[in-house]
């Protein structure tokens, strides 16, 4: 597969990753080498990545515990610490092994230590693939809010090596799956239209999939690298499902919800919406609802559990001045950003989604 360019970084594919990660290692001459992994890429991940790696390398693995609950403030504290301790410099490299959290964490410890050095996302569950390790997004969560503190800064390179994909557990392999049927929905109709029965997918058309999901997202990021305009449009789910998800986080009496898990909820609240104020037709509505609930059960929302979800939508990063901004569908593969939603209908798109 042809690497895909984007502004300041490079995605390779399978076999070509360790072909340009050699090369650039030989050629860098960094001080010293960092691997972020969390506790089940280390065991599931690592050995397979090292395998790979040509040359000899002085290299030290940093290891975190797994789950979105360490994404913080806190674990970034220590690793940037172990990173003091161990004499980083500014030529020392990171590569983040993981999936969305170790890149998400790993690039921002990255940015910020020393005011920057290189670093290398290495995504290894389906979700960081075709999203979290694609666009140069890095950060953190401050308590249950999603990535609210974080900076905008590519890396040297992504490697994405579908390998890792056998590693992971079935809820991992669907949460990933979200963000690919949301970058049909917002840009191409034909790329959704792909992916509306998962169950006939072989890997070859995985593979496939993985990189038309990735060109996607790089074009969109490309035109709109700092989140202006159109890059808006990756949000669609986003505002409700980062709502819901934060939520649950904090209240683990309820069942936990996965990125994805909660995005797929938010497509479908957000597609209700769209099907309310824009052009989405109750078929189209219809057929968005299906294909996303045969990947993923629905979730008992609790409606006294509503009014608290919905005062978290004012901590989204898109809205402005006090107003929350959503992205809707015109239509599946067409998108539009900076839409305004009464909370009268914001709860009948709860009451569709518990009617399903």
């Amino acid at each position: 597969m042809k690497p895909i360019v984007s502004k300041d970084s490079i995605v390779y594919f399978n076999e070509e990753c360790y072909t340009a990660l050699n090369s650039y290692l030989e050629k860098a001459n960094h001080s010293n080498i960092f691997i972020l992994v969390d506790s089940n890429t280390y065991q599931n991940c690592y050995a397979h990545f090292m395998s790979k790696i040509e040359g000899s390398y002085e290299i030290e693995v940093l290891e975190i515990e797994p789950g979105e609950i360490h994404k913080n403030i806190e674990t970034c504290s220590s690793i940037w610490n172990v990173l003091a301790e161990y004499g980083a410099d500014r030529k020392s490299l990171l590569i983040n092994l993981g999936g969305g959290v170790v890149t998400d964490l790993g690039g921002f410890i990255a940015c910020t230590y020393k005011r920057g050095i290189n670093y290398i996302n290495v995504p290894t569950s389906l979700l960081a693939m075709v999203d979290a390790s694609v666009g140069g997004k890095t950060g953190v969560d401050l308590g249950n809010l999603k990535n609210m503190v974080g900076v905008i800064s590519e890396s040297e390179m992504v490697l994405v090596d579908t390998t890792f994909l056998e590693t992971l557990p079935t809820n991992q392999m669907c949460s990933g799956f979200a963000e690919m049927l949301k970058h049909g929905l917002i840009q191409d109709r034909s790329y959704w239209e792909k992916m509306i029965d998962l169950s006939k997918l072989t890997l070859d058309d995985l593979d496939q999939l993985i990189y038309d999901s990735v060109v996607i997202k790089n074009k969109i990021v490309f035109e709109d690298p700092t989140e202006q305009n159109i890059r808006k449009y990756l949000n669609f789910g986003h505002t409700l499902g980062h709502a819901i998800e934060s939520f649950y986080l904090t209240h683990p009496e309820k069942p936990t919800l996965l990125h994805g898990e909660a995005i797929a909820i938010g497509m479908i609240l957000e597609g209700f919406i769209s099907a309310a104020l824009l052009s989405v037709t109750e078929q189209e509505l219809i057929q968005m609802s299906q294909v996303i609930l045969a990947t993923f059960p629905k979730v008992a929302i609790d409606p006294n559990d509503r009014q608290a979800i919905m005062e978290l939508l004012i901590h989204d990063k898109k809205n402005e001045k006090g107003n929350i901004y959503f992205v809707l569908l015109n239509t599946i593969g067409d998108a539009k950003y900076n839409c305004t939603v009464s909370d009268d209908l914001i709860i009948d798109a709860f009451d569709y989604y518990d009617s399903l």
